[in-house]
């Protein structure tokens, strides 16, 4: 029986191994294809994935600051598994197989570490200094195509705006200090019945900082050229794991403890969800280069979650929860294809899947599974999710809401479809299969399979997630 510290922090003493031996390894490491040392990272984080299936809730680290309870549970397996998927699809391809592939893993993991703290922080500094952990290495990583010149702007464009919302953050953390008189997030809550100006103002900065991680409109602003100049492998994991992430926290600062006046947060998050569904689809629409598409349709999709948080409930909440998973499979299948067809063509404009059903057709079925899910068609997993955040939403009394989602969706499926359209109707510009490597083609077999089985038969994952919801309120 391990010390309750310890036992609380299992997967991150985990995770801190594998990132030790990764280092060890690098310094020993020599040649110019490394993909033994990305298959080491790979599997370091199948043993901590596997680890957190059979972990169980246990007492808080010291002081209350660190928990493992069934909510950190839940997302640090949603954040291994997305890793997991986007590590398979990265090997032998440029820059996790490379010479620099040490680095390459070694930032990606101790992203990962921050996530995984992240989930179970109950204090306000530790949840600061997570999110900082969680945020810095990814500044680097989406810049690691160095010889590009689009990346390093990116990676500029990604830090300038990830260090105003870390400098927006710490400033309404502080303002919620100074009113609640603790860094503890339970006092934080009792505090809040007082309804005290500062801390509501605390609050409010918070949250802004907040929607820079999670990329809700008008906070957006570094997604589109951080998603095309990065490494595609790399995009898939950036797109749903640190926003998973950032709503787990928000579940933990403006709902855990909260009781009854959670709903105190439904008007904003409900002109937060709206604006974020609409800027999102209507800027997609335009969008020639695929992830450009993905990124603006991704916005689109945090102003989804963004309608159960505006609900203020254990449902709202659960369904955030299963949204998350079944955008994973979803967003990076669709990201892992482009992903495929550029190493084949070496473009990644919408054009370059014209004729893909003649061409690969199993891909370009895996395509359309991942864009009739993103758009919400029956019976795919995406269609459950947005239903049930839909329902959540109509619970609370937010039928206008509801309808400005569904209308929206309707405008999603235009741009998802001329997609398919391309892949379907369209003729190819050049005969030949595009020809895919066997991780790369593993990870979307598992996307694909995540995609379809959830569509079938989502009640196991709904119920998880109802199960560590429901504690919160």
């Amino acid at each position: 029986m391990l010390p309750a510290p310890l036992a609380a922090g299992v997967l991150e003493l985990a995770l801190g191994a594998v990132l030790l031996l990764v280092f060890v390894l690098n310094l020993f490491a020599r040649g110019e294809d490394r993909r033994w040392l990305a298959g080491t990272a790979l599997g370091g984080v199948l043993v901590v994935g596997a680890l957190s299936l059979v972990v169980t809730p246990a007492p808080a680290g010291p002081g209350g600051m660190f928990v493992q309870d069934g909510l950190a549970i839940f997302a640090k397996r949603l954040f291994l598994g997305a890793t997991v998927i986007g590590l398979l699809a990265g090997l032998g391809a440029r820059p996790a197989s490379g010479r620099r592939a040490g680095e390459y893993h070694l930032l990606l993991l101790t992203s990962l570490l921050g996530m995984l703290v992240l989930a179970s922080a109950r204090d306000l500094i530790l949840l600061f200094v997570a999110f900082e952990v969680m945020s810095i290495p990814l500044y680097v990583l989406a810049g690691f195509l160095k010889r590009d010149a689009t990346a390093v702007e990116a990676s500029l464009k990604f830090f300038l705006v990830g260090s105003v919302s870390s400098a927006v953050l710490a400033y309404g953390l502080s303002f919620v200090y100074g009113a609640a008189r603790s860094t503890d997030l339970a006092k934080v809550a009792q505090a809040f019945s007082t309804a005290e100006p500062l801390l509501l103002l605390g609050l409010l900065a918070a949250l802004a900082g907040f929607a820079f991680k999670i990329a809700a409109f008008p906070f957006h602003m570094w997604v589109p050229d951080t998603y095309e100049a990065a490494s595609t492998p790399f995009v898939a994991w950036l797109s749903v794991t640190p926003k998973a992430a950032g709503f787990v926290v928000l579940f933990r600062v403006y709902f855990e403890g909260m009781g009854e006046r959670a709903d105190a947060w439904m008007p904003i998050a409900a002109g937060l969800a709206t604006v974020t569904i609409v800027a999102g689809n209507l800027m997609a629409l335009p969008q020639q280069n695929t992830k450009r598409l993905l990124a603006y349709s991704g916005v689109a999709h945090i102003g989804y979650m963004l309608v159960g948080f505006a609900a203020a409930s254990a449902a709202g909440t659960a369904m955030i929860l299963f949204y998350l998973v079944a955008y994973v499979f979803s967003n990076m299948g669709a990201f892992l294809v482009v992903e495929a067809v550029a190493r084949a063509e070496g473009s990644e404009a919408t054009a370059a899947l014209r004729g893909l059903a003649q061409r690969s057709p199993l891909l370009a079925l895996a395509m359309l599974l991942f864009l009739l899910s993103l758009g919400g068609i029956p019976f795919v997993a995406g269609f459950w999710a947005k239903l049930y955040v839909f329902w959540a939403a109509a619970a609370a009394g937010l039928y206008w809401l509801v309808l400005v989602g569904a209308v929206l969706t309707v405008v999603a499926l235009f741009y998802y479809l001329l997609v398919a359209k391309r892949m379907y109707i369209e003729a190819p510009e050049r005969p030949g299969r595009i020809q895919l490597s066997a991780p790369l083609a593993l990870a979307l077999v598992l996307c694909a399979l995540g995609v379809v089985a959830l569509g079938v038969y989502p009640k196991p994952v709904v119920m998880a997630a109802l199960r560590v919801a429901t504690p919160l309120f």
